[in-house]
């Protein structure tokens, strides 16, 4: 029997709803496996949490993580606690901490869903730098609240991270047999990030001569991501840029809620975590018409990151049944169903 010890931070609003439903499903993707066993650990760390704490996670927060196998992530953010708050105190120290260099989202059309895009033919991935650049919280406020004000957010690219992020790319495109690489960039006005950027980019393509390797601009990127996805395989962006790059991904198919996000420690050394892309969408939290779609995809990317590949298989054969029958859908994808009812479609297709 193999036994995985998954923490779970169900966060707030409807990331508690999403986090519940993609437990049951992996419950029963155990029960009919018969040799994988899985130890589910919630931990309370939310913006509730901080309300009454004043932190979002305990001083010891990666060391109570850090003996997992996994993490799985609802959504983290609520009225009354800004925005910066919980990103800065949960979630960054986690990619980083855990050094989760890799953002891998995957843009993909599933079978039954229609996008707001004329080319269906969507089906590519983003690679996104997740432990430095435009986020690593660095600047300065100088003379604040008078007529001098000046915020100063600095952005920090070193030739490790930014480095090792752009081979990534080229590797899962190798991997994947995909033979198109490309990167997103803005040099033209960016001088010094993203022209290092650039010149790191031409460096490590030096070494794939085999594969289309380009660049485009970020503003250009955009257009093209609704134009041609068609012609889309393996982008790679720094932090900011693939952030906006893969919610603009998300939309393309037609909802925010069924895209997954995982963060990546390649090496094993820490834990992974993996997570909707969607945020805790406030306006619908306790309502229980929350897709769990983006979950239960983040959740067999979880699975294939620990090597239990046909559970993973099961699990969006499944969700692509559910989605392809088109009688049971929550109200972003045009159907009336619950989270629920999606849920147990989903467990009765498996």
């Amino acid at each position: 029997m193999q036994k995985f010890t998954i923490k779970l931070i169900p966060g707030d609003g409807i990331g508690i709803d999403v986090i519940n439903e993609a437990v049951r499903v992996l419950q029963r993707l155990s029960e009919l496996h018969g040799g994988v066993k899985f130890d589910f650990q919630p931990l309370p760390w939310s913006c509730e949490y901080y309300l009454k704490t004043n932190c979002m996670m305990p001083q010891d927060g990666l060391q109570i993580l850090a003996d997992c196998d996994s993490i799985l992530l609802g959504a983290v953010g609520f009225p009354g606690v800004p925005d910066h708050i919980s990103l800065r105190e949960l979630l960054l120290p986690i990619r980083v901490g855990f050094d989760q260099y890799v953002n891998l989202r995957p843009v993909k059309l599933l079978p039954g869903l229609s996008s707001p895009l004329k080319n269906e033919a969507i089906d590519f991935v983003v690679i996104r730098e997740n432990s430095e650049g435009e986020y690593c919280g660095s600047g300065e406020i100088k003379s604040p609240d008078t007529p001098a004000e000046t915020v100063i957010q600095n952005s920090v690219f070193t030739r490790k991270g930014t480095e090792r992020i752009i081979r990534y790319a080229f590797e899962y495109a190798k991997n994947h047999r995909l033979h198109k690489v490309m990167s997103a960039t803005k040099s033209n006005a960016l001088n010094y990030s993203m022209v290092f950027w650039d010149k790191v980019f031409a460096e490590v393509k030096s070494d794939y001569e085999s594969f289309e390797a380009s660049q485009m601009h970020i503003d250009a990127l955009a257009g093209y991501f609704i134009m041609h996805p068609d012609r889309l395989q393996v982008v790679v962006a720094s932090n900011l840029f693939g952030d906006i790059l893969t919610d603009l991904g998300s939309a393309m198919l037609g909802s925010i809620g069924i895209s997954p996000s995982a963060n990546l420690n390649p090496e094993g050394k820490y834990p992974s975590m993996f997570e909707p892309i969607h945020g805790s969408a406030p306006d619908i939290a306790g309502k229980g018409i929350a897709n769990p779609v983006g979950t239960l995809w983040a959740a067999a990317m979880m699975l294939d990151h620990l090597k239990l590949e046909d559970m993973s298989s099961k699990l969006m054969d499944a969700v692509s049944k559910v989605l392809l029958a088109g009688n049971v859908r929550t109200p972003d994808i045009g159907g009336k169903s619950s989270t629920t009812e999606v849920t147990d479609a989903v467990i009765a297709a498996l």
